[in-house]
C-alpha cells in the first residue's frame, strides 16, 4: 500500500479520532512534554498525515498494555518485541532503536561482561519493562535480583540513595531524567557503556481493535514515507 492509498483508507474509514495509551518515558513519551514526547508527535504526525487524530493517554505500563489489549485504546506506545505479546497485539514496523546500559554511582567501580559478572547485585528496573531474553533468563535464575519502580525519577534515586547497586535502563531516557528532573544527582551518576541490549520498539495494535489491521496499514505507510523522505530523522534531531 503506497501513502495516498493509505491515506484515503484513513479517510473512508469512520475512524478519525483514535486514543492511543503510553507509559511515562520521557524525552520520548510524556504528558508533560510539548507535544507529548518526541515518539508521541512522530506518531501523531504521521496519523495526521492520514487524516486521523490522536490522543495519547498516559497510564502506568503495565495497565497500559493490559487494557490496550482488551480493546479500550486503539494502540498502545511503544514497546519490544517479545513473542508472547503477539498473542494479543500487531507489531508496527519499527518506531525506535533504543540502547540500554547500566547506571551507577560515580564512586562505586562497576565492570561487566556478561551476565553472570552481575551475580548477586540488586539491579533497579521499572515497572513493566523487558530487558531483552539474557538479561529476563538470568533474572529468572536467581543471578541477580531485580527491585523493580513505577519511574525512571524513582530508580535514580534508589541508586543514588545505594538501595540498588545498578540501574537497567535505555541510555537517554536515564541521562535525560539525570539533566532535567533530578539535577543534583547528575555529577553521582554515570554509566557503563557496554549495552545490556540494542533493539528496536514498536506501537502494537490490539487484535480486539475492530479496527486495528487497518490503523496498522496506516501507520506502517505513512512511517515508511517519513523515514524515505529524511522526516522522521528531524525529530531525533530537534
Amino acid at each position: 500500500m503506497n501513502t495516498a492509498q493509505a491515506e484515503n483508507l484513513g479517510k473512508n474509514y469512520e475512524f478519525t479520532n483514535i486514543q492511543i495509551s503510553a507509559g511515562e518515558w520521557p524525552p520520548f513519551l510524556s504528558e508533560s512534554l510539548p507535544n507529548k514526547g518526541i515518539i508521541a508527535h512522530l506518531i501523531s504526525d504521521i496519523f495526521n498525515e492520514a487524516g486521523i487524530q490522536v490522543e495519547f493517554e498516559f497510564l502506568p505500563w503495565v495497565r497500559a498494555f493490559e487494557v490496550t489489549a482488551q480493546g479500550e485504546y486503539s494502540a498502545t506506545s511503544i514497546w519490544m518485541y517479545k513473542k508472547d505479546r503477539t498473542t494479543d497485539f500487531l507489531y508496527s514496523e519499527p518506531v525506535l532503536s533504543e540502547k540500554f546500559v547500566f547506571f551507577h554511582l560515580k564512586d562505586t567501580p562497576f565492570d561487566w561482561n556478561e551476565m553472570n559478572d552481575l551475580r548477586g547485585k540488586s539491579i533497579g528496573g521499572v515497572l513493566g519493562y523487558s530487558y531483552g531474553p539474557k538479561f529476563d533468563a538470568a533474572l529468572e535464575e536467581g543471578v541477580f535480583k531485580q527491585l523493580r519502580l513505577p519511574t525512571v525519577d524513582q530508580n535514580l534515586r534508589m541508586l543514588a540513595a545505594g538501595r540498588t547497586d545498578i540501574y537497567a535502563e535505555e541510555m537517554s531516557v536515564a541521562n535525560y531524567t539525570l539533566l532535567k528532573r533530578t539535577p543534583e544527582l547528575a555529577d553521582l551518576i554515570t554509566y557503563h557503556p557496554k549495552p545490556i541490549l540494542e533493539n528496536q520498539s514498536f506501537l502494537l495494535f490490539p487484535k480486539k481493535g475492530p479496527n486495528s489491521k487497518a490503523l496498522l496499514e496506516i501507520f506502517n505507510s505513512h512511517l515508511e514515507g517519513f523515514k524515505q523522505d529524511g522526516r522522521y530523522d528531524t525529530y531525533f534531531t530537534e
